[in-house]
């Protein structure tokens, strides 16, 4: 199309990355810290890997040759969806779910016909089952019709190449082509609805029970050794740290795009969430009944190490959160009394997990995707707010 960047055009085969890069500027104190995002939109690097033959291995090489300084028209292929209909030329409308995916108005998508080079379609609306084009569907399609099942529709953003093409040829005709953008033009997402407690989200993604946990447990101190006596550790704050690198995944493009959401809403370092142990610390001698707030647990901490801990029950219906307020000895057994009752039974054998509250100890979050799932590594580190 006139006066458009060229189209990036080929379809990516391979594992694609997703950087989100923000800067925060972190002012710790003795007892806590201030954040102040310097970034408030993450800056989008995409990693494409493309499988090429002898003559996609000299098409990339000419255009990277061409237009390597300039802008792109990437396609966003980790955002690509199938049409929910058939496609026929002739057509002014694509049917398909535009609420998990980056589709603009006045912008531009691109389609992909059997995993064939891409083709640029224009956009005029979106609504939140369909896209609108300008131009009715033609050459853009290799036959009068076209069943859904052989579609990827994918989203454009532009952006510049943040470094070198590269080309690893496995045999003559059989390569790899890679390319790195820096998108411009970055949206402004909204959270995904999580579950909240005391005004804080709480992550309970599924894939946290089913992935390693390692955490770290730290206080920022100094060792003082004069080289003859004994060494004495010296507090240098009064905040106690657990650090954790959890691994989030998202199968299917709702869960994708509702995992990308729940990332850009942390904003890097900036913002706390409550992030469950799923530790099972808390492990109860007795049932509860439905009006009490007493609950009866093997020893695991000091009497005053358990009030004002958050916790996490997970129910038969649901997942619920409370908070210690009080703890006593009963016997081998300690008793701790919680913010309010359950209005419900807890069983014996209920999974009782503590909870903190934890911010992303990064500012750079890279999201690998795959054919059907992405995942994300996070290291997050605890704060008093």
């Amino acid at each position: 199309m006139p006066n458009q960047p060229p189209l990036w055009p080929f379809s990516a085969v391979q594992q694609i990355t997703e950087v989100l890069e923000w800067r925060t500027d972190i002012l710790s104190a003795q007892a806590g810290e201030q954040r102040i995002a310097l970034r408030p939109r993450p800056r989008e690097i995409i990693t494409l890997q493309h499988r090429c033959d002898a003559l996609g291995l000299a098409r990339a090489a000419e255009l990277s040759r061409a237009g390597f300084a300039g802008d792109w028209q990437v396609p966003l292929w980790h955002l690509a969806l199938q049409p929910t209909a058939d496609l026929a030329q002739g057509e002014t409308e694509i049917l398909l779910d535009t609420t998990v995916s980056d589709f603009r108005a006045a912008g531009f998508a691109v389609l992909a016909i059997d995993g064939r080079e891409a083709v640029l379609v224009e956009i005029v609306t979106v609504a939140a089952d369909r896209i609108r084009l300008t131009e009715p569907l033609g050459m853009q399609l290799p036959a009068p019709s076209v069943t859904a099942a052989r579609i990827a529709i994918a989203p454009i953003r532009q952006g510049v190449l943040a470094s070198a093409i590269e080309i690893t040829r496995r045999r003559q005709s059989d390569g790899m082509v890679t390319a790195t953008f820096l998108l411009s033009d970055t949206p402004d997402l909204t959270a995904p609805v999580l579950p909240s407690y005391l005004g804080r989200p709480v992550q309970t993604n599924p894939s946290l029970v089913r992935s390693p946990l390692s955490a770290s447990l730290r206080r920022t101190v100094e060792y003082v050794d004069n080289g003859f006596g004994p060494v004495v550790v010296e507090p240098l704050r009064d905040v106690f740290e657990r650090g954790e690198a959890i691994a989030l995944k998202a199968q299917g493009a709702p869960a994708r795009w509702a995992q990308r959401r729940w990332l850009w809403s942390l904003r890097g370092r900036q913002s706390s969430f409550w992030l469950p142990t799923w530790g099972r610390e808390l492990q109860l001698r007795a049932a509860m009944t439905s009006g009490s707030t007493l609950m009866r647990v093997a020893p695991v901490a000091a009497l005053a190490g358990y009030v004002g801990r958050p916790i996490l029950l997970e129910m038969p219906g649901a997942l619920r959160f409370r908070t210690i307020t009080g703890a006593i000895a009963d016997g081998f057994d300690h008793r701790l009394t919680i913010s309010s009752n359950l209005g419900e039974p807890v069983p014996l054998g209920t999974k009782v997990h503590f909870m903190t509250l934890v911010r992303s100890d990064a500012d750079r979050v890279e999201i690998r995707y795959g054919a059907v799932a992405s995942e994300v590594t996070l290291p997050v580190v605890e704060v008093l707010e």
